[in-house]
This record gives structure tokens, C-alpha cells and sequence, in this order.
């Protein structure tokens, strides 16, 4: 039977901790398959070649063959760490809270969590963060930050704390907690945090976490009169009452960097050293404005009929969302959904090997 029955295919990397990152799917397949095209080319002891997996194994469970010591070839289950599928929700949803044992005064800021497991492009979020009842950093509870690992134990995020109003923290100070956004990109380009502006005859914007703009995106601004720059605001518009002022993209230097068409010459320094503060603080946002922006994503020989629109969660990495077709510089509907091949796949120490898979989902399962 095929009437109703999905298939997928695609390739992935496998990341330094293992595993795979998630990988969208417009479905949540019941049986995946995937071939190392990496181990294939050079048997090595330890290597997965390929593996399987089904609904009714269970959630983390595989079966996959693998390199012995030798090399020989031998197979083995895994029944943690293995495939796992995922459905995101309609809002946002968290890892476990984890203990933050330090926070360094730095720009970037060098984060301490032991054994976190975390890996670069996670979504973070903090609370509390108090050193003490005067001292700390609650200035940055509650903002989403893109990170990058260090090591296992530490990672740095996208914020200057080497300022006068921040106080490191040390020592693992109680109820100092940070915890993942599991699915961080539900509606996309969204709303984004900004941690610098550059003035000029544009204006350059960096941001906590993957903006996922394209140039074209209409933008406005939401910016508090503590952090500065509040020229750049989208109401009020002294000239045309009632008519907000907004910006268009018109570079994207990276996955948190954009250079918006404004001329904010003159303009007030942004300031993000933000003083103490017991209880909530307003952060300065870019926004993404507008139904019909430019920026679609391209139709041309070899590519898909139909491109869906993509995020760009760190670096150059480009992730395919389950929508389509659909203009790349509106607001998308990115509630995710898919699979993800675990650490448990005895992968965790060849990073960037290359992975061909196959996702399916049934119109008929006989348990």
C-alpha cells in the first residue's frame, strides 16, 4: 500500500558529540535507515556502516553493523542514544534545568555546566543567575542564546559581560540554572534579542540567537530607552503620525548578523551594560515585519520544484523546514517534526563523517 505512505531522503554529518543535529521532516517517520558512507570507504574498528530502525523497537533503540576490533564485521542493538523521532509543539518547549556553576566577565561570556551536552547551535536559556542579592547577572535571564561548546564543560554565548553593571559568577551559585530550547525556530524569522548595533549609514545589528532573516526581510525595532539606540524604534514617526518606520535587510553577514538599510548616523550608542536588576527586564528586539517581503527562495535547473523555506541555525549549517512553497521573507510556520540518530550509535568519536538515510512512514503497520 502506497496511498497514503511518505518517503524521504537526505544526507547528514555526524556532529563532534555524536550523532546527528534533528532532521526535519513534513511527518514523523516509523522506520528509518542509513547507510556511513564515511565507514564504508574506510573500515575502522569502532565504525557504524549502516543501521536501522522501527517504530516498534522504541523510542532510542537501533540495530546497526558495525567494525570490530580487527576490523571485523559484526552488528550490535543500541537501546539508548539510538533513533528518536520528535514533534514540536505550538510553544516553546525545555531540556532539564542544568546548574550553572560559573559565568566569567568576558566578551563573548565563557559558561561553566558540568558535563552539559550540549553542542554548538543549542538554544539556551538562563534564570536567576544571582552571585548575590546586590551582585550577578539576572541582566541576561531569560534571553535566548545561540552557543557555542568549548568543551564538555563550558561554552561561550553571544554577550559582552566584561562590563562594569555584571558581576562574574562563581562557586555554582543556588537557583543559577540554564535549560535548552528544544525546538527554539517555531514561527520564523521571529523575534530576535540584540546584543550590538553598529551605527553608520547602515546600520548593523548582532543578535543572541540565528535571526534567520534573508536580505529583503522587512524589520522593525523595539528598543527600550536604557539600551540607546532608540532612533531606531518603529513608532513614533514624527513625520507620518501613526506610520511605522521600518527597515529592509540588505546583507546577512552570518547566523546572528545583519546589516539593515537605515542611515543611523548620529544615532545613540547602543548600551547593553544594563544594571542590576531584582526583578523583569525589557530587552531591545529586531522584529520581522510585513506578509510579502523579497528575498523567495530561488526556482532554477537543478533545483527543487517546490524549495521550502530553510533556517540557518549556526555558522553555515542550512536546514530545510517541513513548509513549502512558501516566500522566504515572510513569517513561517515552522512547528518542527522529524528524526534524530543519537549518540548511542557508537559515532561520538568521528566527527564529520557523512551519513546517506531513508525515513519512511507507513499507511499500514502490522505490531
Amino acid at each position: 500500500m502506497t496511498e497514503y505512505s511518505r518517503l524521504a531522503k537526505g544526507t547528514a554529518t555526524v556532529l563532534s558529540a555524536g550523532g546527528t543535529a534533528p532532521i526535519n521532516l513534513p511527518f514523523q517517520p516509523d522506520y528509518v535507515e542509513f547507510i556511513n558512507y564515511t565507514a564504508m570507504d574506510t573500515p575502522t574498528a569502532t565504525w557504524i556502516v549502516k543501521g536501522w530502525w522501527d517504530a516498534n523497537m522504541g523510542q532510542g533503540f537501533a540495530a546497526y553493523d558495525f567494525f570490530d576490533a580487527g576490523p571485523v564485521y559484526s552488528t550490535n542493538v543500541a537501546t539508548t542514544g539510538g533513533v528518536s523521532t520528535y514533534k514540536a509543539g505550538l510553544l516553546l518547549q525545555y531540556g532539564a534545568t542544568q546548574q550553572v556553576v560559573s559565568i566569567t566577565k568576558a566578551n563573548p561570556a565563557i559558561v561553566t555546566v558540568t558535563g552539559h551536552g550540549y553542542v554548538s547551535g543549542d538554544v539556551v536559556i538562563f534564570q536567576n543567575l544571582y552571585q548575590s542579592t546586590t551582585t550577578g547577572m539576572p541582566q541576561i535571564a531569560g534571553v535566548p542564546f545561540t552557543i557555542t561548546v568549548i568543551d564538555a564543560n563550558s561554552f561561550s554565548i553571544p554577550w559582552n559581560t566584561n562590563q562594569s553593571n555584571y558581576t562574574a559568577l562563581s562557586g555554582s551559585p543556588a537557583g543559577a540554572l540554564v535549560k535548552k530550547v528544544l525546538y527554539p525556530y517555531l514561527y520564523e524569522p521571529g523575534v530576535n534579542f540584540i546584543t550590538a548595533i553598529t551605527t553608520g549609514t547602515t546600520t548593523t545589528i548582532d543578535t543572541t540567537d540565528a535571526h534567520n532573516m534573508v536580505v529583503g526581510q522587512e524589520v522593525a525595532f523595539r528598543i527600550p530607552t536604557a539600551w540607546g539606540t532608540t532612533q531606531l524604534n518603529s513608532l513614533p514617526n514624527n513625520v507620518t503620525p501613526g506610520s511605522p518606520i521600518y527597515g529592509y535587510v540588505i546583507a546577512v553577514t552570518d547566523y546572528n548578523t545583519v546589516v539593515v538599510n537605515i542611515n543611523s548616523t548620529g544615532f545613540t550608542a547602543f548600551n547593553s551594560n544594563q544594571p542590576f536588576a531584582a526583578a523583569g527586564q525589557n530587552f531591545a528586539q529586531i522584529v520581522a515585519v510585513g506578509d510579502v517581503n523579497t528575498g523567495g527562495v530561488q526556482i532554477s535547473a537543478g533545483s527543487q520544484l517546490y524549495p521550502p523555506p530553510y533556517v540557518v541555525p549556526i555558522g553555515t549549517t542550512r536546514v530545510n523546514t517541513i513548509n513549502g512553497p512558501a516566500i522566504q521573507g515572510a513569517f513561517f510556520n515552522n512547528t518542527s517534526q522529524g528524526f534524530i540518530l543519537g549518540a548511542g550509535l557508537a559515532v561520538a568519536a568521528q566527527a564529520g563523517q557523512t551519513i546517506y538515510w531513508r525515513a519512511y512512514l507507513h499507511d499500514y503497520s502490522n505490531p
